[in-house]
């Protein structure tokens, strides 16, 4: 049976400090389930990504990970994933990450959180793809980074047109829902020319 919708997620390989941090990775994870959806993310079995994963599994969900060889015993891949590729780069492991999601989900996370979220915004903004894209602001842990991007727009290096191709939200049920309704629930825009 097909997934009803596909959503990409990035989120540390660690915990954090947060316990909140926690929480939400497993929301994330069962809420996808629970509306029949499918996760994709970097195949880890570490920190926010692991347990997002095992509550995805739980609650239903087809969880999709894709990691490279090099990260395989560095994060642990998650041997329970419904489908675990092993990737030789990690460009082949974002790549294939987008092309399997219908939308996009940051969570906390660290310098890989980072630069998966910038690019898949950046290519939105090429039009290499129109998948919606969501940043989820748990404990104002993105509050920091929200406040640079402003001063990225009144310094005119940012437009408002550009901030306005990520949601940010701090409840995981109300921004998946946001996402997965701005996706219209289908599999479409690939990107082939990335």
């Amino acid at each position: 049976m097909n997934p009803a919708f596909s959503v990409c997620v990035y989120c540390g390989s660690r915990p954090g400090l947060n316990p909140e941090f926690t929480t939400a990775a497993e929301q994330v994870g069962r809420w996808i389930g629970q509306h029949g959806g499918q996760l994709v993310y970097g195949g880890g079995h570490g920190g926010l990504m692991g347990l997002m994963a095992d509550a995805a599994l739980a609650a239903g969900a087809r969880v999709v990970g894709i990691i490279p060889k090099a990260l395989v015993e560095k994060e642990w891949a998650h041997k329970g994933c419904t489908e675990l590729h092993i990737v030789n780069t990690m460009h082949e492991r974002k790549h294939m990450m987008a092309e399997r999601a219908d939308a996009f989900l940051a969570l906390p996370g660290g310098i890989g959180t980072f630069e998966e979220l910038f690019e898949v915004w950046t290519w939105r903004q090429l039009g290499y793809h129109d998948k919606p894209i969501g940043l989820l602001n748990i404990e104002g842990y993105y509050n920091p980074l929200l406040e640079f991007l402003a001063t990225s727009v009144e310094q005119q290096f940012l437009s408002d047109w550009q901030m306005g191709l990520v949601r940010a939200g701090t409840s995981p049920s109300v921004l998946l829902a946001e996402l997965v309704q701005a996706a219209g629930m289908s599999h479409a825009a690939r990107l082939d020319c990335i």
